[in-house]
């Protein structure tokens, strides 16, 4: 069985447990996830029992029987209406996704189903990884990791560069690396700009004594990498350092807690209460992580208040900050996924994947 059999064989039995006779996935994320379509255009329907069947259009004819060799496939538009006028009884259908216009259409195109909101059914499936999908986010870890150590080795991090000039050289060199884009806009931020958390690159030039703030991430066969540095150009301030290992400090406290069985808020309190010891906690303004895979973020969360429980093999980030407005701030952050005690890799806890050095680098 792929991959993506697999995949729908588990939807298959949550849909099952909801009273569903089947799920109608509009998502293309979701899409790609169970069938492995990488396309712009499509609709899937799960059935519980009898045959799923794949929705593209005529664009995607060879596309989609390379793609989805092991499905139904119907070329037709629109795909959503196309397969519920096949479908019946309790189907679901994914309520954030569709409109109200949308949703109507629908409900008449499903004369003999009954359709049914539905909420992260696919999400909570894809927020525990297979090893297959593990080696992708390895992958697309490793070639950030690369493209950083070769921008470093070739100067590409010295004053007088702007920002959007760093940005706009790592991003080519994860290209060259193999990374299809960027996992998301590369954030690089200079002195004071490194004090705002998701700051976008302009033309202020890289100064000799900044903190210089770099967190991006390289997208893979569709799984995406997410890591942040911080170096200092030039010697370091008292300050500078002081925030730099109140920061590592607090990552390293987060890793240590991101472990199975764990709640996702108390993974951002173990993290949190190092530096709201140290009088900095009204300066780390955001959660402690997130999940990453085929988008950038995704379930779980690890943030304050979240109830979720950490389970083996999700996949995470975790980047505490500190961040002085006028001065400048700091983050550390790593992807990696959570292993249970008795896994098969012989790494128990958090399995950093993004293994660039988080020591404090002065360039």
């Amino acid at each position: 069985m792929s991959a993506t059999a697999r995949r729908r064989a588990a939807l298959q039995k949550v849909l099952a447990d909801q009273g569903l006779d089947a799920l109608l996935v509009t998502d293309l994320i979701n899409i790609r996830y169970l069938t492995g379509f990488t396309g712009s255009n499509a609709a899937l329907l799960v059935r519980v029992v009898g045959e799923s069947v794949f929705c593209t259009d005529g664009r995607y004819e060879t596309q989609s029987a390379a793609e989805v060799p092991d499905l139904t496939r119907r070329i037709d538009r629109p795909c959503d209406l196309a397969l519920l006028a096949a479908a019946g009884g309790r189907v679901g259908f994914e309520a954030a996704l569709v409109s109200v216009a949308a949703h109507r259409d629908q409900v008449k195109a499903a004369a003999d189903a009954e359709l049914v909101e539905t909420v992260d059914l696919v999400e909570q499936l894809r927020a525990v990884k297979d090893e297959g999908e593990i080696d992708s986010l390895r992958t697309a870890c490793a070639v950030a990791d690369r493209a950083l150590a070769d921008l470093i080795s070739d100067g590409g991090l010295r004053p007088g560069r702007t920002e959007r000039e760093v940005g706009l050289d790592l991003d080519e060199r994860m290209r060259r690396l193999g990374a299809s884009d960027p996992a998301f806009e590369t954030i690089v931020a200079a002195g004071a700009n490194s004090a705002i958390p998701h700051h976008r690159p302009t033309s202020a030039p890289l100064r000799r004594g900044d903190l210089l703030k770099l967190d991006f991430g390289a997208a893979v066969g569709g799984y995406h990498s997410d890591m942040t540095r911080t170096f200092v150009l030039g010697n370091p301030a008292d300050w500078q350092v002081e925030i730099y290992q109140l920061v590592a400090e607090a990552q390293r406290a987060g890793r240590e807690a991101a472990v199975v069985g764990a709640i996702g808020g108390d993974v951002d309190q173990a993290a949190r209460s190092v530096i709201t010891d140290a009088g900095y906690g009204p300066q780390f303004s955001h959660g402690l992580g997130h999940g990453i895979g085929l988008q950038v973020h995704e379930a779980p969360s690890l943030a304050r208040a979240q109830p979720g429980i950490i389970r083996a093999d999700m996949c995470v980030t975790v980047e505490p900050g500190v961040y002085l407005p006028g001065r400048g701030g700091v983050r550390i952050e790593d992807s990696g996924v959570v292993r249970a005690p008795e896994n098969d890799q012989g790494v128990p806890g958090y399995e950093v994947l993004t293994l660039t050095s988080r020591d404090l680098v002065v360039l």
